[in-house]
């Protein structure tokens, strides 16, 4: 069934992306959003805008009646989720679908396999793709915990069976610190998730965090090459790359292809990560989850690949075979995004919601910003602080950390505190420079007094 109409269910840069390859491909699109959002930059960009609800996220992005209402009393025949609220929720998945819509994204039961942690693992073992040693399924109670981690070797790392963004995860260095970190993962895991099931998983030290995208119709699958996505605070990541730096060609391979195995394995539709610890030391990459959606970072892939993924992953949902064999993509240059928030980095990244006086955005080929901002703007406290995400292209990865610096110093926007100082000090980093970096380093960097107001 081809798309004729889209419904994005989401806000902010992403739902301006999603109208953006909606138009190109000629699909008439309808941006839902809160009151707070009524004068957002999609609500401007689509052909059509429905109110769902007021500020509070619970009773608008994240309502799935209102959402469907607002698709059928205006005629969409598909729904997008973007990334984040309900973009890998099963339940909601299912409801498009059982209101005769169609979800932009992967079946319910896919995002329900490997939404939960361990069914991944298993999904993934299964598929012949590395794991990090751990549990081999939930563990119920302490005493399994215990038993768990002491079977797997300590460190441990004791993390949530359902969700992600870091919540409900603890490290554990000995057992009378499991005993008590445990039941704190467990609460935060039934809190933030519902869910309250762990399970326990060696810790790679200081390991490199690796992604892998890729592309899938239901029957086959395609990856679009890798990720660096190491540069992380609070299991949050901060700067992203296209591709990793320094790994052989072999692992690069191996990596790659393990994922489009998986994805192949799970009848994968969409566009999805398959994300890996990668250990410096060995050589050795473990996965570790699969985000069943589109990733915030997906424009350096892009970049480098040429690859409307958003574009690729409308077509697949409206019934389309993938559009790119394996031998069709290929990757030039390097491209790295960084994320551009509301908040002071001077300030323990204190949210910094206030009003856009002034925009300079920075042009030149190999430079794209991805925002929904306009002067006048005014922020709403109530959502994630993202506000768009700085992207540029180079033939080389130290050229493009040059161009990186150079785009940061022509980027302003005037009247907000943002993480722009954060990036600038980074560029000029000799460790990210050289590689030196991993899913630990940031916030030892930033505690040593790295960033200053002179960034």
């Amino acid at each position: 069934m081809a798309i004729g109409k889209l419904l994005v269910a989401n806000r902010g840069e992403i739902a301006v992306r999603i109208i953006r390859a909606a138009k190109a491909l000629g699909i008439r699109t309808v941006q839902v959003h809160s009151e707070a959002d009524a004068d957002m930059l999609a609500v401007k960009q689509a052909d059509e805008a429905v109110c769902i609800g007021p500020a509070s996220a619970a009773q608008s992005y994240l309502s799935i009646p209102a959402i469907l209402k607002a698709a059928q009393e205006t005629g969409a025949d598909a729904v997008h989720p973007g990334y984040g609220f309900l973009s890998e929720n099963a339940e909601f998945a299912r409801a498009v679908a059982d209101a005769g819509l169609i979800f932009v994204g992967p079946e319910a039961a896919t995002i329900e396999r490997m939404g939960d942690k361990v069914a991944a693992r298993v999904a993934a073992k299964a598929a012949g793709v590395p794991v990090v040693p751990g549990s081999e399924g939930r563990v119920e109670g302490e005493a399994a915990v215990m038993e768990a981690a002491r079977a797997v070797g300590f460190p441990v790392m004791i993390k949530a069976a359902a969700g992600g963004g870091g919540r409900g995860i603890r490290i554990a260095q000995y057992e009378a610190e499991l005993a008590r970190l445990a039941p704190q993962a467990r609460a935060e895991a039934q809190a933030a998730f519902g869910d309250g099931g762990l399970y326990i998983e060696k810790v790679i030290v200081n390991p490199r965090h690796i992604e892998v995208q890729v592309l899938g119709d239901g029957t086959n699958a395609v990856h679009c090459y890798e990720r660096e996505c190491s540069l992380q605070r609070r299991r949050q990541k901060v700067w992203e790359e296209a591709g990793a730096f320094g790994l052989s060609d072999e692992t690069r391979a191996a990596l790659c292809d393990s994922a489009v195995a998986l994805a192949e394995a799970v009848g994968y539709r969409g566009a999805g990560t398959v994300e890996y610890l990668y250990d410096d030391a060995s050589g050795a990459f473990y996965f570790i989850e699969m985000n069943t959606r589109i990733q915030v970072e997906h424009p350096v892939t892009e970049m480098v690949t040429g690859v409307d993924l958003v574009a690729e992953m409308i077509k697949v949902a409206g019934g389309a075979p993938l559009s790119l064999s394996q031998d069709q993509i290929a990757v030039n240059g390097h491209a790295i995004e960084v994320r551009i928030n509301a908040e002071d980095p001077l300030r323990q990244f204190m949210p910094f919601p206030g009003k856009l006086t002034s925009l300079a955005i920075p042009e030149g080929e190999g430079i794209r910003f991805d925002h929904f901002l306009f002067e006048g703007y005014q922020i709403p406290p109530f959502y994630d602080s993202l506000l768009g995400k700085l992207i540029v292209h180079a033939p080389t990865r130290a050229a493009a950390i040059d161009k990186m610096a150079e785009a940061l110093g022509a980027l302003d926007l005037g009247g907000l505190k943002t993480t722009i100082p954060l990036h600038k000090a980074l560029a000029a980093s000799d460790d990210l420079r050289e590689g030196r970096v991993h899913t630990q380093w940031l916030e030892p960097w930033l505690a040593a007094g790295n960033l200053t107001a002179s960034a």
